[in-house]
């Protein structure tokens, strides 16, 4: 069994500590500059792999599914998360589609199914192929995925049409809600935790 190294570099200023045993809600900082070195992960740990799943089921009906359904004069519409990029692109403003489909449907959903493939394998004890690029591909990707400032957007276009016509909720903006929250508590878990799961337990063969 491979142990987790006792010493941690400080990100910011690169000055090394011994690695303490932290207890729960516990979180260390460097003594030099005062940046956050580690926490511990309390049952988040054990929570994350649900979580993930739930935020894929979530994350599925968000953008599959009608966002509102507008009714003004008579005329009915009604348009999905994929919808309204296309919607985008037709009107000319390709630039703003394609950074709606990146931000909002691409790396958060390739977050989420990196989560997935690494986590399935470390619940049963292994690593799986191509470990360390995938957790750096995570923490790469997590700046990027930017669901909630969409949501923001929605709320804010949906508080204006209010006045002007019928709006009725659909199914993705309530999922869009609870894909905010649990996307939350997912990216509370701090990529090193994968590490310490990784090599704090025997590797299965």
């Amino acid at each position: 069994m491979r142990e987790v190294p006792d010493t941690i570099a400080c990100a910011s200023c690169d000055a090394i500590f011994q690695r303490a045993k932290l207890r729960s809600r516990d979180v260390a900082y460097c003594l030099r500059c005062g940046t956050e070195l580690e926490r511990h992960a309390g049952t988040l740990q054990r929570r994350v792999l649900p979580l993930t799943l739930a935020s894929l089921i979530l994350f599925a009906i968000a953008s599959l599914f009608p966002i509102v359904s507008i009714e003004i004069h008579g005329l009915h519409s009604e348009t999905t998360l994929i919808g309204a990029v296309f919607v985008l692109g037709r009107e000319g403003m390709a630039p703003v589609a394609l950074l709606v489909l990146v931000t909002t449907l691409l790396f958060p959903l390739v977050h989420l199914c990196i989560m997935v493939w690494v986590l399935v394998p470390l619940q049963r004890g292994r690593r799986t192929p191509g470990f360390a690029g995938l957790v750096r591909a995570m923490q790469s990707l997590r700046p990027w995925g930017m669901i909630e400032v969409f949501l923001l957007g929605v709320l804010v276009a949906i508080i204006k049409l209010s006045g002007m016509a019928t709006v009725v909720l659909g199914p993705a903006l309530w999922a869009f809600v609870a894909l905010t929250v649990l996307l939350t508590l997912v990216l509370a878990f701090d990529p090193r935790g994968f590490w310490e799961m990784a090599f704090d337990r025997p590797q299965n063969a």
